[in-house]
């Protein structure tokens, strides 16, 4: 995959608690260096991650006691509005106009510090609210913050299709019925950001062993939803109850958030949150909470499909000679629709990004 991705886009930069005051934090998204830090005024911010004078990157320099960023290399040191302030080399000169850093806009919300990437802020596209991440209702436990060496699509793609519960996930959260579950598929705006949902209900089904074991029940009514929020978020959302019982205090389920952020074209950050529902506990051991039941269990479901991201990323990187090419299912229908969304809105840049290339 190549030319997927997209800079006009609300990305999760981290949690809350990975950016403590004080802390200069550098990282890569869609390609571009960033430097980010919490001030004493609590505000996280964000900035290009080069400094103006010779590219040093600035996560590599440190915070004085005055609250400025001082670059390791020459010493120019930066407010926390990216003006520089000093430049040692030079005291007692004007301080250049262009001696500044460029940067980048930052909502922090439900315990999560998101990004824009792109050139100007698009008012109508907002970055999607995940309240049960930072909600007294909802117990959260972060299982997964790694970074994958594939092609983010992958992993939307994975996260949509849950036909691959078997044979991938066979005897923990899949089994061959779960690949006969009809699945609808649904594609609405949630914030301004373009999504889409695929969403299976089942019946007097018989539960896969994790999901028994987390739960209670051996067999259930179930919806199992896989909605991508945006390509920079996918929620997955799980009910289930005795039959009949769906809607009902009977009810239980988890809600699990994937957080996806393109380094770039080969490698992207992937956090996984797991929430259930304050109070609900794990059915064998009262004194454990369902969602550290969950979150104890995940990490071996994780591992395969990051297996599973690894071995098919070796296969796209070769070249396509003699291939016979990909071809579809009717389960394929959301990775399909999710694929345009990225194709679509990567157009739009290019498209909007000519005319001021011939300008320039």
């Amino acid at each position: 995959m190549k030319d997927t991705l997209i800079r006009n886009l609300w990305y999760v930069a981290g949690s809350s608690d990975e950016f403590p005051t004080g802390k200069l934090v550098g990282q890569t998204i869609v390609g571009l260096p960033l430097v980010m830090w919490r001030p004493e005024d609590g505000e996280v911010i964000a900035f290009d991650g080069r400094c103006c004078h010779k590219k040093m990157p600035l996560a590599s320099g440190k915070l004085l006691a005055d609250g400025t960023l001082e670059c390791a290399y020459h010493g120019l040191c930066f407010d926390t509005a990216g003006k520089c302030v000093k430049i040692p080399s030079q005291p007692g000169r004007p301080i250049p106009s262009r001696a500044k850093l460029r940067p980048y806009p930052i909502v922090e919300q439900d315990g999560i510090v998101w990004i824009w990437m792109g050139d100007e802020a698009n008012p109508e596209l907002q970055p999607p609210r995940i309240p049960e991440l930072d909600s007294a209702h909802w117990e959260m436990i972060r299982v997964q913050n790694v970074e994958v060496p594939t092609n983010y699509l992958l992993l939307i793609e994975n996260l949509l299709d849950i036909s691959h519960f078997y044979p991938l996930h066979d005897g923990n959260i899949g089994d061959i019925a779960n690949s006969e579950i009809p699945v609808e598929f649904v594609h609405e705006p949630i914030q301004g950001n373009r999504s889409v949902a695929s969403i299976r209900k089942a019946e007097s089904y018989r539960h896969p062993p994790y999901l028994e074991d987390f739960f209670g029940y051996p067999v259930v009514d179930r919806q199992h939803t896989h909605k991508m929020i945006s390509p920079a978020v996918v929620r997955v959302d799980l009910r289930c109850a005795p039959p009949g019982e769906l809607d009902t205090p009977a009810e239980r389920g988890y809600i699990l958030t994937h957080t996806i952020t393109p380094v770039d074209e080969h490698s992207h950050r992937w956090r996984v949150f797991a929430c259930c529902r304050a109070g609900e506990k794990w059915p064998a051991d009262p004194k454990v909470s369902a969602v550290a039941r969950v979150a104890e269990q995940f990490p071996g479901v994780i591992a395969q499909d990051l297996w599973a991201l690894v071995e098919q990323q070796k296969m796209m990187d070769l070249p396509e000679d003699h291939y016979v090419g990909e071809m579809y299912l009717r389960s394929d229908t959301g990775i399909l629709k999710a694929r345009e969304i990225v194709r679509e809105m990567v157009s739009q840049e290019r498209t909007a990004e000519e005319p001021a290339a011939v300008a320039a």
